[in-house]
């Protein structure tokens, strides 16, 4: 069973294997799987990424003093 790790752990083991990877010292079969770990933490950093920003609200007033709220794309046009 795969350890939960935290998005900020897998972002910091992203960067980690970036950086093995530019620096072109491992050997193929290392790279290749450093490589597909790394992707798999990328797809998996993006996926909460976009589930963070499904859930942001930004907290809006208008004119009138009428508060609302709209999701944080939405608020970004304002």
């Amino acid at each position: 069973m795969e350890e939960k790790i935290t998005f900020e752990e897998a972002l910091a083991r992203l960067e980690e294997l970036v950086r093995s990877l530019e620096e072109g010292k491992l050997p193929l079969a290392e790279s290749l799987a450093a490589f597909e770990e790394g992707v798999a933490l990328l797809r998996r950093c993006t996926q909460e990424l976009e589930e963070a920003e499904g859930k942001v609200e930004v907290l809006l007033q208008d004119e009138n003093g009428n508060v609302f709220t709209k999701l944080f794309e939405e608020a970004e046009d304002v």
